[in-house]
């Protein structure tokens, strides 16, 4: 159980650190283990308002070592329960996905666009930089993946781009991701010749940046992302 809850702490604490809105990204973790932030707060020896604060950015970044003890705090409620984290952690590779892979540096959000012949529809890559990949089949991705499984392809943090293939027009995949708690930064759709306007509107809804992959094959995208983890 002890490495287990390690390894919980450092993919949680991981994707906090890495991400555009820490505060956004440690409510996101505690919403989806279910822990109230009146517990998580007694936990952390504060109050529910200070934390509050903390969790909607009204109060500067705590810095990484409150997110450590924050994550620390949220992995020790969630043991205690009995609850998720294991499967959260959990290494087993789903038929769904494809290809997953964290960069040793960060990656500009333009140079993996280029690398995949994709174009931009709505969002702006310049200013992104991506700490891994997944790519998914969005066909078993939407109907085998489910609750908590569905956590398993943000790898080690959400600052990724996540390319779904076999796409029809590119709707279910927008809608998983408009339910999900965890977001990527960047969506890729490889598959169909033009996207579903809704899943356009989706995109700009989330603030992601959506774009439409030209690669000729499912192969071409996984080769070219697996590229940049050298």
């Amino acid at each position: 159980m002890e490495s287990t809850a390690d390894d919980a702490l450092a993919k949680i604490a991981g994707n906090v650190v890495a991400s555009a809105d820490p505060g956004r990204a440690m409510r996101a973790w505690r919403e989806k283990l279910g822990i109230r932030q009146k517990a998580l707060a007694d936990a952390l020896h504060m109050s529910a308002s200070v934390l509050s604060d903390y969790e909607s950015g009204r109060r500067p970044s705590p810095g990484v070592g409150f997110v450590r003890k924050y994550v620390a705090a949220l992995v020790r409620l969630d043991e205690s329960k009995g609850r998720v984290v294991s499967q959260l952690v959990s290494s087993g590779k789903d038929e769904a996905i494809l290809s997953i892979g964290e960069f040793h540096s960060p990656v500009d959000a333009t140079r993996i666009l280029k690398a995949l012949n994709a174009t931009v529809l709505t969002g702006d890559p310049a200013s992104v930089r991506l700490y891994g990949y997944t790519v998914v089949d969005s066909i078993k991705t939407i109907y085998a993946l489910s609750g908590y499984d569905f956590y398993r392809i943000f790898g080690a943090t959400t600052e990724r781009a996540l390319v779904f293939t076999k796409v029809g027009m590119g709707r279910s995949p927008l809608v998983a991701i408009r339910v999900s708690q965890l977001k990527p930064r960047v969506v890729v759709i490889h598959g169909p010749k033009e996207v579903d306007p809704l899943a356009v509107d989706l995109a700009k809804k989330e603030g992601l940046v959506l774009a439409l992959s030209g690669a000729p094959t499912e192969e071409g995208v996984i080769e070219a992302l697996s590229a940049f983890r050298q």
